[in-house]
């Protein structure tokens, strides 16, 4: 009896620390709700912007009221018949061996319970699979530890990026974290690129994962969806609101997994075919021809961009690494005279990935970021590596 109050308190204890610190740190870093992400303090799902979204809310609390009914009606009875007809008050058991009457209730209600519950449930979860009649096509890529999307089919067709953490939110976290006075509002949520959709159009998302086991979710789409090596599954949804709206990778994907944010920026008609004309425009003037030879001067120059944007976060500016993550300073392999060899590691990752693959760069950019890290910090070897170099060892 005792350990059991023990454990009583205990749990009690932890929920108002956790509270406390909860506030504690809202007070500290002047934390305020993040429209379309998550609110202080917040204890119910997020507003929803999709007819999906709405209806589980809707399932969510009729869900809810009708387990708190069941709850209430039978701690009622069981309760009642403690005390009313307990022995102090001279009560005697009944002595039967069954009842028909009672076994066919328990059975029926239990049952008419279990099809008013499935029935909507049933509902919903079909239509979150219809994807069918989609005005956009996009591929999802998970990778440690960032999201790559690439537009299939609709406005857009062609457009394809990557999407990684902040370099600036990083730095806040490899510090510590946020310290007084600073807006965290969107703290760990902020990316270098969002996906950009148009509003009120069917968006059909197909995930998948190129190392291990992601998961894209948007709460206040509705929609969270597996992103499997070697599977492809979709999901859909229908952004009725313009704005910003964050989520997370929801599977455990690794030591980075908390780096891996969702920014989904929903715009009008007008604004998406701007982004999209944009986003052509930057395709175009990238195009680069796999069979260009590059000088080592420009190599370097594109190469420190494609560094700082992807590599800086793991292996630091100064190429030292640490932990876990090798650095590049000195490096064998980025001294070794066989270039392939590094190409080999960033093409396919190493270490049981905790170095990642990168196939999802262009040849261009893989190629300028090894020449850049062959001939930076104290590395000096004067080797260039060109897009024909990486074409070819692609598998």
């Amino acid at each position: 009896m005792m350990k059991s109050i023990f454990k009583k308190l205990v749990s009690l204890l932890l929920a108002a620390s956790a509270w406390a610190g909860t506030a504690a740190f809202t007070l500290a870093h002047a934390v305020n709700d993040l429209p379309g992400g998550p609110a202080v303090h917040q204890l119910n799902l997020h507003p929803p912007v999709t007819r999906i979204a709405e209806e589980l809310h809707g399932l969510h609390w009729f869900m809810l009221i009708v387990c708190s009914i069941i709850f209430v009606a039978v701690f009622s009875v069981m309760f009642y018949s403690i005390w009313k007809h307990r022995k102090s008050v001279g009560h005697k058991a009944a002595t039967f061996h069954e009842s028909v009457l009672v076994e066919v209730v328990w059975t029926v209600i239990p049952f008419l319970i279990v099809i008013l519950m499935a029935l909507p449930a049933t509902k919903v979860v079909v239509a979150m699979k219809d994807t069918t009649n989609a005005d956009l096509t996009i591929k999802v890529t998970g990778m440690q530890w960032k999201w790559g999307y690439d537009y299939l089919k609709g406005e857009g067709e062609g457009i394809g990026f990557i999407s990684s953490l902040d370099s600036s939110q990083r730095a806040l976290s490899d510090a510590g974290g946020p310290k007084k006075g600073d807006s965290v509002d969107d703290y760990l949520l902020k990316v270098d690129a969002p996906l950009v959709v148009p509003v009120n159009k069917k968006v059909r998302i197909i995930t998948t994962a190129n190392d291990v086991i992601h998961s894209w979710g948007v709460p206040s789409f509705g929609v969270k969806q597996d992103a499997i090596p070697g599977f492809v599954r979709d999901t859909w949804f229908r952004a009725e609101k313009v704005g910003d709206y964050y989520g997370n990778c929801v599977e455990l994907c690794g030591k980075e997994h908390a780096y891996m944010p969702v920014h989904v920026k929903v715009l009008s008609a007008e604004d998406y075919s701007k982004w999209v004309d944009g986003e052509m425009k930057k395709l175009a003037a990238k195009a680069d021809d796999p069979a260009k030879v590059w000088t080592l001067a420009d190599s370097l120059q594109r190469g420190e961009k494609v560094y700082a944007a992807n590599c800086a976060a793991c292996h630091q500016a100064n190429g030292k690494g640490g932990g876990p993550v090798k650095p590049l300073d000195g490096a064998a392999v980025v001294l070794d005279a066989d270039k392939t060899k590094q190409i080999a590691v960033v093409l396919n990752g190493q270490n049981n990935l905790t170095m990642p693959s990168w196939k999802a760069l262009s040849d261009t950019d893989i190629a300028a970021v090894i020449s850049y890290t062959k001939n930076h910090w104290s590395n000096k070897t004067g080797q260039v590596v060109q897009p024909a170099d990486v074409l070819a060892l692609r598998k």
